[in-house]
């Protein structure tokens, strides 16, 4: 909502001397949003004059039509003396009042005038536009052309009102009063502690039954419908500059007289109205629901098909407007044009719209946003019916029409006056004096409360037990917790007591933040970046990472009112969130990437559980938080990470290497260290690893084995489908599960002083063969005298035979209170050797 400082003044007496600055840090402090404030005509110096065209000389010979004018600017030349001016524009002609800024002016922008030469005459001055001026568009994209009346040489920054400052205010859904200059204006006269001129305080006629004939099949859609009729308008009749500068400055543009009141009185009370042209319309007016695929050509000249959802404004001929959202194109009204009778250059009479009835109504607020949402048509309307407007204010909003019809356009306001109105109580809530003071922690008192409230336009009465009527502009105060904001805010949030939350002494962070803690550091020292992306996803993607049909992933948990309807679903795991941020960083030129991520993901149960609303005047029951933490979705906690280009960067010190499935591999290791549990890590296969590539990650948890993850080069069709670089990798863990098969704390290993014995061995098995098995069964048989095992080499070949390998381990034994002799190291590499040949089928090479 755009408010010039300049209109908001006509209703709140501010101080003199009071910027657009000081009313804003005031709206601020009331809980409002003001974004910026815009300083129009900053920089603007005169002279900048008003101006009539004396003579119009076309200048041959040039590409473009150009002409040379001269113009009376009065004495505001130091002469009195025609100006002379050069001017390409040729919406103008001789005898037209016009803007002219004469040499030694400044526009907006720091654009100096000065007199130059220019297509071989000297120009002194410009003939201006609006946009030249930052006035905006007036819709004739040319010169700015004046009403006759004005005098030459008067000066025309007072005239165009060019100097004001325009508050930039995001309104907040539950704030659709201050979609107007009244709404402002109360916030504003509150903040201030100045009274308000209303301008919604209009002497209205009482409704009756000549007015024009309105039928309402649906009260619950329109609840209320006023109908005014206004006859002999002036079709030649233009607004004023007044009207226009205030349109403009408050971002619209001008369009004709009449549409140009309507939406003026639109700005200034809040109730959108609409004018038909009389003539247009066949039979009465009436507000009903659209059949099933009845269409309707807006104003906007494009054809809707209609929702049985969607309220309508009807006559006998069928939909003429779509209520709340936008009018028809079939009774718009008509400016008036001039029809040529002959090629010889005679014309008629002008034409245009003499009559029209005015519309101001009020509509349910949720059909006029699912309409405009699913037509995707946002108008001015739309935006504050689905906000709220006061239905209190149609009847003056249509008596402000009126009146300013028959005084710019010299029409006559016909004596009927329809008004429709569907029964509606008053709007009570009870509150107790001191629940604002329980809610901000601090002691307002029964009078602060009560004087508070009725500054907002509420009827307070009761002592401790108050009863609160609420205003008809404010249908957000529902609740006693809205009325309580209100008080505190303005009261100001500034003035809320801040207490710091005590923390029970001895307590710090749980095991589970401090392994969530420890995994961060470990893959930040690796090497990987963090990467925090929106838990958000579409299922489009599950088809993309190859998943099967039947996969637990693919159960998601969707959104009521989602952020993007393409991701309209919560995520159930990290990688696709990771593998985006993977590609924008790789297709911005940085192609060495190793990214990872911890969060939650969203797991669906069997049954959608129904949330309940928890109280906030009190601590909610054992009951009542079980019952929602039973609605809510599984929220485990994974670990991903991923990975593409250089993993080692080649230098002086030797050649680089890239990153492979054996660093996703590494990196769920890493993670196991820091859990303390134990990792399988053995040949799998799944969704969009490379079957001949991927780790399944398991942990033993109650004596059983359970997957917890996979870690691996990504699929090649995969990688295609997501646009990623080529031999991609990731892994993806179940960290809460990974913790549960670790122990309570990570141990530190035990050092012993005393030397080690290095024994190695080279086994052949079945290509087959997990070289995992194998290694589990050596360090199964080495036996507590084992420090470390680890693969250095794996051949494959002539020599040991088709369809085997050889796998070459270094085994480290050591004592803890002994040196080892080789007697004992070799009789535990023995026990370990006949153990895997035991258990895999391994033979010792070369034996």
């Amino acid at each position: 909502m755009r408010v010039p400082l300049s209109w908001l003044r006509e209703y709140v007496d501010l101080p003199a001397g009071e910027t657009g600055r000081d009313v804003a840090a005031k709206l601020v402090d009331a809980g409002l949003e003001v974004e910026t404030v815009e300083q129009l005509g900053a920089g603007l110096k005169g002279p900048l004059v008003v101006g009539q065209v004396l003579t119009i000389e076309e200048l041959e010979g040039f590409r473009k039509p150009i002409r040379f004018c001269t113009v009376d600017v009065g004495s505001a030349n130091g002469t009195g003396e025609p100006q002379e001016i050069v001017c390409g524009a040729r919406n103008f002609a001789v005898g037209d009042k016009v803007v002219v800024v004469l040499p030694g002016a400044v526009l907006p922008g720091d654009f100096a005038i000065a007199s130059r030469k220019t297509y071989g005459r000297t120009s002194h001055g410009m003939i201006c536009s609006g946009d030249e001026l930052g006035m905006g568009d007036d819709g004739t994209q040319g010169i700015i052309v004046l009403p006759p009346e004005h005098e030459a040489g008067t000066d025309a920054i007072e005239l165009l009102e060019l100097v004001d400052e325009v508050l930039h205010i995001d309104v907040t859904p539950d704030r659709g009063y201050c979609m107007s200059l009244r709404g402002v204006a109360r916030e504003v006269a509150t903040a201030y502690g100045l009274p308000l001129r209303d301008p919604a305080l209009l002497d209205v006629p009482a409704p009756n039954s000549y007015g024009y004939l309105v039928k309402v099949e649906d009260p619950a859609g329109c609840d209320r419908f006023t109908a005014r009729t206004v006859t002999g308008l002036d079709p030649e009749a233009r607004s004023p500059i007044w009207l226009k500068r205030r349109l403009q400055k408050a971002g619209m543009r001008p369009i004709s007289l009449a549409v140009d009141i309507t939406n003026y009185v639109m700005l200034e009370l809040g109730q959108p109205l609409h004018a038909y042209d009389r003539s247009s319309i066949a039979g009465p007016i009436g507000v009903r629901r659209a059949e099933q695929g009845e269409e309707l050509i807006t104003l906007d000249g494009v054809k809707r098909t209609l929702d049985a959802e969607d309220l309508v404004i009807t006559d006998n001929s069928g939909p003429i407007g779509l209520a709340g959202v936008m009018g028809g194109a079939n009774t718009e009204i008509a400016d008036s044009v001039t029809t040529a009778f002959d090629p010889s250059g005679s014309t008629g009479a002008v034409t245009g719209t003499t009559d029209v009835v005015i519309e101001a109504a009020h509509f349910d607020s949720v059909s006029i946003s699912r309409t405009a949402r699913r037509l995707k048509l946002s108008s001015e309307a739309s935006k504050r019916f689905e906000r709220g407007v006061d239905p209190q204010a149609a009847a003056a909003a249509a008596q402000r029409t009126v009146d300013l019809l028959v005084l710019l356009a010299g029409g006559t306001a016909e004596a009927g006056v329809t008004e429709l109105t569907a029964p509606l109580a008053p709007r009570t809530v009870a509150l107790r004096a001191d629940h604002p003071d329980r809610v901000a922690g601090m002691d307002y008192g029964r009078e602060t409360v009560v004087r508070r409230l009725q500054e907002i336009g509420c009827d307070v009465y009761g002592q401790d037990e108050l009863v609160v009527t609420v205003p008809s502009w404010r249908p957000d105060l529902a609740e006693p917790n809205d009325l309580a904001e209100e008080v505190i805010r303005l009261e100001g949030y500034g003035n809320l007591p801040s207490t710091l939350p005590q923390v029970p002494s001895g307590r710090g962070l749980t095991p589970r933040q401090q392994l969530h803690r420890r995994v961060g550091r470990a893959l930040a020292g690796a090497g990987y970046v963090e990467a925090l992306n929106y838990p958000f996803l579409g299922e489009g993607v599950f088809d993309q990472l190859q998943l099967p049909a039947h996969d637990a992933a693919r159960q998601v948990v969707k959104l009521v009112n989602p952020l993007s309807d393409e991701e309209p679903a919560l995520r159930t795991t990290l990688l696709p969130g990771l593998l985006g941020a993977l590609r924008r960083n790789d297709s911005r030129g940085s192609h060495d990437l190793a990214l990872f991520e911890t969060g939650s993901v969203f797991r669906a149960g069997e049954r959608a559980g129904v949330a309940v609303r928890l109280p906030v005047d009190r601590r909610p029951t054992d009951e009542e938080i079980a019952t929602l933490d039973a609605a809510l979705p599984a929220q485990p906690r994974y670990a991903a990470v991923v990975l593409a280009g250089a993993r080692e960067q080649a230098g002086w010190w030797g050649k680089g290497r890239p990153a492979d499935w054996a660093d996703a591999v590494q990196a769920a290791r890493a993670l196991a260290v820091e859990a303390g549990a134990d990792l399988v890590v053995r040949q799998g296969q799944y969704g969009p690893w490379h079957p001949g590539r991927c780790a399944e990650l398991v942990v033993t948890l109650d004596g059983v084995e359970q997957v917890i993850g996979h870690a691996g080069e990504l699929h090649p069709r995969v990688v295609k489908a997501l646009g990623l670089p080529a031999r991609t990798s990731a892994m993806e863990l179940d960290l809460d599960r990974l913790a549960a098969a670790g122990g309570d704390a990570v141990k530190a290993p035990r050092i012993s002083t005393f030397p080690v014995a290095t024994q190695d061995v080279a086994l052949i098995v079945d290509a087959s063969v997990p070289a995992s098995s194998v290694e589990a069964a050596l360090r199964k048989g080495a036996g507590e005298l084992l420090e470390s095992l680890r693969l250095f080499d794996v051949f494959t070949g002539e020599q040991v035979g088709a369809g085997k390998k050889s796998l070459a381990y270094a085994l480290r034994f050591r004592a803890p209170d002994r040196t080892l002799t080789a007697e004992e190291s070799t009789a535990a590499r023995d026990a370990a050797v006949a153990l895997a040949a035991e258990r895999t089928g391994a033979v010792l090479r070369g034996a």
